[in-house]
Order: structure tokens, then C-alpha cells, then sequence
């Protein structure tokens, strides 16, 4: 076709001077490129705002617009935006989901399971506090009943005071009468989960999901002291 450059891009809205000067990359986009793919594959739960603070805490010179472009490039994981979920409401209008509106209001706790080098079965009660998503305690053994269960809070409440409420699952650990019968006896109060629905339980699952990919699926312990 015998058009001229003027006309053709006039009709495409595009500038001239892209049909003259080649792109050119920056000089550091390799090593940060490589860096990037790095920490991703190390840290497959972060998404690319993450991993540029880790790139600046590494002494990378970068904003989250290049990082996210450079990530969308390599087509890396993009987690997808989660939408904002409702209270639960009954069919009489009353709200059946407790929520935390400050510190110490709502505490929840659960179990996570991991082995040490040899095969042996070890546990780690978590307890995270709703409202800061702070990890309160964590107890390792090999056993954890629930007398430990009674250990772990009655330290936390000489720290931290008596919460509110206290959240779990329907284990036998935190259902047994010797559990129930002591929070009751210090002014706190149980809020159990229905039973088979962990999303009631979210935010001691989510610590959970994330202990075990960024630490558990990451280490090898060869002792219950080390995993301690």
C-alpha cells in the first residue's frame, strides 16, 4: 500500500515517533526481572504488591506499577480481588456471625498438624486475635489435649486480660466440659462454629494456610525442639 507514514498514522491516532524510536528496555530489567520470579516462586502466596516490598527491602529502586507490569509479563499468579462478604443473617433478621470490634473482643483458635523428619506426628494449637490478626500463642507438642488447651489461655489471659469471646471449631480438645466449664468460670465466653463450616472460623484458617505454606512446607524439623 502507498500511503504515507503522516497519513497512516493520522488514521490509526497513533504518534509518529513511535514508527522511529525502538523501545528501549532499562538496563536493570534482567536482574530485577530474575529477582522478581524469585521471591514469587519463594513466597506463592504474595501477590505483586508484596513482592515489591520485598524488592524494596532488598534495595531495589521500584514502584508497584513496574513490578506489576513486570509481572503480568512473565504471567505470574494475580490473585483475584476477594469480594467483601455480608453478615449472616437468620430469616428473622438476627445476626448469627460474631465479629470483633477491638482488640481482645473475639479470639479464635484451632489445631495444625506436621511431621518432624523421622514421620512422628507433631500438633500446634494457634491462637489469633480477630480483630489486630495477631498470633497470640503457639503451642507445639506431640500430644495437645485439653488440659493444654486450659495452659495456653490461662497464660494468655494473665497477659493480655480475659477476651470476650473465644472461637473454635467443635474439636473434642475445645468442646470438652473441663474447657468449657473453666472460660466460663473466668468471664469469658465460647462461640462455637457450625459443625463442617471452617469459613466461619476464617481468620485462625487463613493464619493457618499460611503458616504452612510460607514456614511448615518450607523447613525440615529434625527435632520437636527445633519446630519449636
Amino acid at each position: 500500500m502507498k500511503v504515507s507514514e503522516r497519513r497512516a498514522c493520522r488514521a490509526l491516532g497513533q504518534h509518529r515517533s513511535t514508527q522511529r524510536k525502538a523501545p528501549r528496555g532499562r538496563n536493570d530489567e534482567a536482574a530485577l526481572t530474575a529477582d522478581l520470579v524469585e521471591l514469587a516462586e519463594r513466597y506463592g502466596r504474595y501477590g505483586y504488591r508484596k513482592i515489591s516490598a520485598l524488592l524494596k527491602a532488598a534495595g531495589w529502586l521500584v514502584n508497584d506499577k513496574r513490578v506489576e507490569r513486570i509481572w503480568r509479563r512473565e504471567g505470574l499468579k494475580i490473585p483475584a480481588r476477594q469480594p467483601k462478604r455480608g453478615r449472616i443473617w437468620d430469616g428473622d433478621g438476627s445476626c448469627l456471625r460474631l465479629r470483633a470490634e477491638h482488640r481482645d473482643h473475639v479470639w479464635s483458635y484451632d489445631f495444625v498438624e506436621a511431621r518432624t523428619h523421622e514421620g512422628r506426628k507433631f500438633r500446634m494449637l494457634n491462637v489469633v486475635d480477630e480483630f489486630t490478626r495477631e498470633c497470640l500463642a503457639i503451642r507445639v507438642a506431640r500430644k495437645l489435649k485439653a488440659a493444654d488447651v486450659i495452659d495456653v489461655l490461662s497464660d494468655l489471659f494473665i497477659l493480655r486480660g480475659v477476651p470476650g469471646h473465644i472461637r473454635s471449631d467443635n474439636g473434642p480438645e475445645f468442646i470438652a466440659k473441663s474447657v468449657q466449664a473453666w472460660i466460663t468460670g473466668v468471664g469469658a465466653r465460647t462461640a462455637y462454629i457450625a459443625p463442617g463450616s471452617p469459613w466461619e472460623n476464617g481468620y485462625v484458617e487463613s493464619f493457618n494456610a499460611r503458616l504452612r505454606d510460607e514456614l511448615l512446607n518450607g523447613e525440615i524439623f529434625y527435632t520437636l525442639v527445633s519446630a519449636r
